[in-house]
């Protein structure tokens, strides 16, 4: 289908004249794997009479220990708007699961997505996974390493693109080793749950569950865009990273550098109007539904 940016813009520029466009139709608090738990379940947006439309898969942020689906700001508007189904999804936190059992709860969501999303309007064969901050980590990893859309009999193939937004841990060992060394300069003390601690500890699992360690020719990876804020060293650092594992294996992958923003605002700005990254993030789209990327 067609992305059209005039429409979006033109839905969006309500709020500058103060007024707030409905909240679009879909079906709230889905459980994906049948268990009645908050925490494992998802939300479906969808536009009136919807039909085999691409699908946005939204991963929150939260630091791998907070947030929540319902968080979304003007996205789900936003992207109905310009022709899309949204879906956003909850997953177990830290510490009272491991790492590796958060991203196998996103896999499993985007499972029950390719299974049931053609129910709501939408096309299993354009899911597209975003996610910001914990959640482009997260979306990183489940679209470079097979292993967890594998176990839940998908390969990686089924997305058709993966958008991260403001990530700080594709490279986690580069993100401990960086952030330990700004802490000896400034002599802060270590945290508790830090980074380290949060992915596991050892090194070993510090690489496993970073995405440029599993960037392969030949796996299905699909198309990048990473998107982060222009000036903050480690976002670009850690952009470019990925950027450059992708590239070095021949992968398509851009990177668009948000001007004038923050880790906040970069989140909470997706889908307004005339946002900068919003514009990229659907010109990127456009680009892979038209088969140019």
């Amino acid at each position: 289908m067609k992305i059209l940016l005039l429409p979006l813009i033109a839905a969006l520029s309500m709020t500058l004249r103060g007024a707030e466009p409905p909240v679009p139709g879909g079906t709230r608090d889905v459980p994906y794997t049948g268990e009645q738990n908050e925490r494992l379940m998802l939300d479906v947006y969808a536009p009136e009479a919807a039909k085999n439309l691409p699908v946005i898969f939204w991963i929150h942020g939260g630091g791998w220990q907070k947030g929540d689906k319902s968080e979304m700001d003007r996205k789900p508007q936003a992207f109905t708007d310009a022709g899309f189904i949204f879906v956003a999804t909850n997953y177990r936190f830290l510490p009272g699961v491991e790492m590796r059992t958060i991203v196998s709860d996103v896999a499993k969501a985007i499972r029950w997505v390719h299974e049931h999303i053609a129910g709501h309007g939408g096309d299993a064969r354009r899911i597209i996974v975003m996610g910001h901050s914990a959640g482009a980590q997260l979306a990183a990893l489940v679209c470079t390493d097979e292993r967890y859309l594998k176990a839940e009999g998908l390969p990686l193939s089924a997305i058709r693109a993966c958008v991260p937004v403001d990530g700080d841990t594709y490279d986690v060992a580069l993100q401990v080793e960086t952030a330990a060394a700004r802490r000896r300069s400034l002599g802060q003390p270590e945290p508790k749950f830090g980074h380290r601690e949060k992915f596991g500890g050892s090194d070993d699992k510090l690489r496993d569950l970073s995405a440029v360690h599993h960037v392969a020719r030949g796996k299905g990876i699909p198309p990048f865009l990473l998107v982060h804020v222009g000036d903050h060293p480690d976002k670009a650092a850690q952009a470019k990273r990925l950027q450059d594992a992708l590239t070095e294996v021949g992968l398509p992958v851009k990177t668009y550098a948000a001007p004038a923003t923050d880790h906040v605002r970069i989140n909470s700005n997706l889908g307004q109007p005339d946002d900068p990254a919003t514009k990229a993030v659907l010109q990127f789209l456009a680009g892979v539904m038209s088969g140019k990327q």
